[in-house]
Order: structure tokens, then C-alpha cells, then sequence
């Protein structure tokens, strides 16, 4: 018999006080229409024992935390941002690159303080339920946001599946057809998918970070001796078409786009309040990491700096050497994704049964069977988009632009409705919340115009050819 009673202090009626508190201290009206979320789905604490192995979900300290996120980030994002600053010239692709950074940190410090508040949250579904249930359309909202999180995530999973085909055809000289290498590599990531948490994770996305970080210092060192300062011509800054700067930017924004898991990571702390400190560990890194690579690539190589960037070395041997080292950021960080994605599926269809949160035959199969589907998925989206820069652009418009920085402005312009101009702090985090909703419509607006644009005029590699997309 699973029990749905809330566990002491954790419940809808536990934050319901806390909340009316809070506004009274604020002078805020509040009725009982103001409904809080149900308790967590499942509480394993009060299951009876039945024998089968029970699951802990919270395992990460804040450092193993922090390493998953920037697995999970760093990956593809880094392959992409040598060509954005010879796109758009080395002074404006600095700025962009640091303000994309300031504003994610800030989004993500939003996502901290909203499931401080209501920490059953565990997915952009959650949160949609949260702020929907105040004008009575949780459910709607859930599904929403719920699912545009999971597709997103399968999305980038695509993008990962294509980037090992890219990887394959390189270190093989095209020995075998495209699909073929995407059919291997959607038979490697579900296999590494099995686990059902990100404990593994934890430890494995060590291996994640060193690798792309060995291969893109593999790779300024190559072209560093190939292409001496002063044989390139390096532009401070470039007038450009306007479809051209824009989907620099959202490739920018998509080096950023780690959100869509930050609920999922959170909910997966030993210490919840540690947050803060995983998020500052990912953001100095990937900033510190995307500046130094994406400005000594371009300055060495030139205007002509390819995307992925790890195609920039000179020596086809060298070349394959770095595609080599970073096979592992491709697989781990696109596991990572999968698995944010199959949880929220598995969550969603064993709510309130032992199946979530006890390691029975019917859990077993039915985590192996969501995963599989949702590689299959990424499969078809990586044989459809093949070419990697415009599959990075329509993915940050349709979702990272919300995911990144629309939905977080929105989460706090809600837990702070009323209270807006209270003070200059209150005013100031107004202003900063309304321009991160801002830059998340600007992002997808603009963002699949310029995608829709790209891809097609692109003459690239055709889709579900066996043709080699060999970098």
C-alpha cells in the first residue's frame, strides 16, 4: 500500500502557513484560493517494507553537483563559440559571451530561491504547477512546461548523437554510413543510460570535464603551432547580416542552456541549500573556459574557424587524435540529458506507486523501455538536422531561451507578486527578472527566424544520407 501522507513539516499545509506568515509580515492579502502543490509523489519513508531495494535519490554533495553540471553544459556549447567570435568579431563576441554568462547565473540563483520555497519541485512540470495553480490551471500548466522540458532535453540529445556520428566519421575515414554510426552511438548512450540516478554521474562527468577540456587544449595548442600570430587577419569587430549575428547569439545561449536540468540536479542534493555553491563552481568554469577557447582558436585559425571547433587542428592525425580525447564529453554529457528526460517521463507514469522509488521488475522495464524510445527519438532528430550549428540554433530558440532566462523571470516576478517596487532591491530585481523575460522572447523569436533561415539556404550534409559528415 503506498501512502500519500505528506512527511511532517513538508506538506502543502506546512508552506501554506509559511507563505500566509511571510505575506503578513509583508502586508500581502492572501485567501484560501491560494492552493500549494500536493506533497512529494512518493515518500519512501512511509512504504512498508516489501522486500525490493529501495532507491536513494539524494547523493550529490555540492561538488559532485557542480561537476555534473558542467559535464552537462560545457560539452557541446564549447565546440561552437570559436566560429560565433569570428562571426562576429573578437570585442562584441567577449561581451556577449560574459553578459549570456551573468544573466544564466543569475536565472539559476532564481531556480534556487523558487525550490527553496517549495522543494517537491523537481522539474520545470513542477514549477508550472506552482504558479498555475494561482489562476486554477496547474494541470495545464504541468503539461506544458513538463513536457517542452523533456523535449528540449531529447532535442540536445539529438545534438549529441550527431556530434558522435561527426566524431565516428572522423576517427574512421568515413568507414562505415553515417545512419550506421548513429545507430552504434544510440546503442552506447542507452546502455550508459540504465542507471537510475545521477550518482554514476557523479564520478563519470570527471571524466566528461577532462575530456573536453584536453581536447580543446589539444586543440589551441595545434593551432597555436600551425597558425603563428600575425598570419591571420583577427577582426575586433564585424558588420554582418542581422540573421548571421543573431544566430551567433543563440549559439552563445546555448553554451549557457543548462537549466532544463538544474531542478532535476537539485533534487538530487544531500543538502539542498548548497545550491548557490554547485551553480558559482559551473558558471566561473564554463565562462572562464569558453572565453580563453573560443578567442586563442579564432585568433590563430581566422575568420574560417569551423564548427565544431575541434575540427580547427591542421594534421588530419592531430585532428583525429582531439575527436578521440573528446568521446567521452560527447557520451556522458548527452547521458546526463537522457537522463534528466526519461525521469521526469518515469515520474510522471509510476506517481504514487512503489515502482518510482523501488528497484521492482515493472520499474526495471519501464526505465529501460523510456529510455530506449527517447534515444530513438534523438536518433531521428540527429539524422534529420545534420548539420550541428543550425540544430544548436533552433534548439536554443524554441526552448534554452526559456528554459535559460524567460521561465526563471517569470518564477520570480510570481513568488514576489505585490512586492515589485517594495524597496530599491525589490525595484532593481524587477528591472533584472523583466529583461531576463525579455531576452527569452527576444531569443525565441528572432532565434527561429534566423534558424528557420539557416537551415534553409544551408547546402550541408543531406538528411538520412549515409553521405560522411566528417568534420
Amino acid at each position: 500500500m503506498v501512502s500519500n501522507a505528506p512527511v511532517a513539516g513538508v506538506g502543502p499545509d506546512a508552506f501554506s502557513e509559511k507563505k500566509k506568515d511571510n505575506n503578513a509580515q509583508n502586508n500581502v492579502e492572501t485567501s484560501d484560493t491560494d492552493i500549494e502543490p500536493a506533497p512529494p509523489r512518493y515518500t519512501p519513508d512511509n512504504e512498508e517494507k516489501d522486500g525490493s531495494e529501495e532507491i536513494n535519490y539524494h547523493t550529490l554533495t555540492w561538488w559532485q553537483a557542480g561537476v555534473v553540471m558542467i559535464a552537462e553544459t560545457v560539452s557541446l556549447g564549447i565546440l561552437s563559440l570559436p566560429a560565433v567570435v569570428a562571426n562576429l568579431g573578437l570585442a562584441p563576441g567577449i561581451i556577449v559571451i560574459i553578459f549570456m554568462g551573468v544573466l544564466s547565473t543569475y536565472s539559476g540563483l532564481v531556480m534556487g530561491e523558487f525550490r527553496k520555497q517549495y522543494p517537491w519541485v523537481e522539474s520545470f512540470g513542477d514549477a508550472g504547477e506552482v504558479m498555475g495553480r494561482s489562476i486554477g490551471m496547474g494541470k495545464v500548466f504541468q503539461e506544458v512546461f513538463g513536457w517542452a522540458q523533456t523535449i528540449f532535453q531529447i532535442f540536445v540529445m539529438g545534438s549529441h548523437l550527431l556530434t558522435w556520428t561527426i566524431c565516428l566519421n572522423t576517427l574512421t575515414n568515413s568507414a562505415a554510413c553515417t545512419i550506421v554510426w548513429g545507430v552504434v552511438g544510440l546503442a552506447v548512450f542507452w546502455v550508459l543510460n540504465t542507471p537510475r540516478t545521477l550518482k554514476a554521474a557523479g564520478y563519470y562527468s570527471f571524466a566528461s570535464f577532462a575530456s573536453i577540456f584536453t581536447a580543446v587544449m589539444v586543440t589551441m595548442i595545434d593551432v597555436g603551432i600551425e597558425k603563428p600570430i600575425g598570419s591571420t587577419s583577427i577582426e575586433v569587430s564585424r558588420a554582418i547580416g542581422f540573421t548571421s549575428a543573431f544566430l551567433s547569439v543563440t549559439n552563445i545561449a546555448v553554451a549557457f542552456s543548462g537549466h532544463s536540468c538544474f531542478f532535476s540536479v537539485m533534487s538530487e542534493f544531500k543538502q539542498p541549500n548548497d545550491w548557490p555553491k554547485a551553480l558559482i563552481l559551473l558558471q566561473v568554469c564554463d565562462t572562464i573556459l569558453y572565453i580563453v577557447a573560443s578567442v586563442v582558436i579564432y585568433i590563430y585559425v581566422g575568420p574560417n574557424v569551423p564548427s565544431p571547433a575541434l575540427s580547427a587542428a591542421g594534421s588530419p592525425l592531430v585532428r583525429k587524435i582531439i575527436w578521440g580525447l573528446a568521446i567521452p564529453t560527447i557520451v556522458i554529457a548527452g547521458v546526463i540529458y537522457g537522463h534528466v528526460a526519461a525521469k521526469y517521463i518515469f515520474v510522471r507514469v509510476f506517481a504514487g506507486t512503489k515502482h518510482l522509488a523501488k528497484r521492482t521488475t515493472v520499474g526495471v522495464v519501464g526505465w529501460l523501455g523510456i529510455t530506449a524510445a527517447i534515444w530513438i527519438i534523438a536518433w531521428i532528430i540527429a539524422q534529420s538536422i545534420p548539420v550541428f550549428s543550425n540544430l544548436l540554433g533552433l534548439v536554443c530558440a524554441l526552448f534554452a531561451s526559456w528554459f535559460s532566462y524567460g521561465i526563471p523571470g517569470s518564477l520570480w516576478l510570481w513568488m514576489h507578486y505585490g512586492q515589485w517596487f517594495a524597496s530599491p532591491k525589490k525595484t532593481a530585481q524587477f528591472a533584472l527578472n523583466a529583461l531576463l523575460m525579455l531576452v527569452g522572447l527576444l531569443l525565441c523569436v528572432l532565434g527561429l527566424w534566423c534558424s528557420g533561415e539557416a537551415i534553409a539556404r544551408d547546402s550541408g550534409t543531406d538528411p538520412w544520407s549515409c553521405k560522411s559528415n566528417a568534420a
